[in-house]
């Protein structure tokens, strides 16, 4: 389905784009923490939320 230089390439994508992503996390490490202190608490109520939306509907399913 797939050549092999286009495997080669797709491998070598992946491990470099990962490795990029990485290294730019760890040098905005310091800044994302001093800037997005309270995102899981967001995040925590935002699941919170769906999933009283979803017991909500269930007992109005039954």
């Amino acid at each position: 389905m797939f050549s092999t230089g286009q495997l080669i390439f797709a491998a070598l994508f992946v491990v470099i784009f990962a490795a990029v992503i990485i290294f730019s996390y760890k040098k905005d490490k310091k800044l994302h923490a001093k800037n997005y202190k309270g995102v899981k608490w967001v995040g925590i109520v935002f699941i919170i939320f769906i999933i009283i939306l979803f017991v909500i509907k269930q007992l109005l399913n039954n």
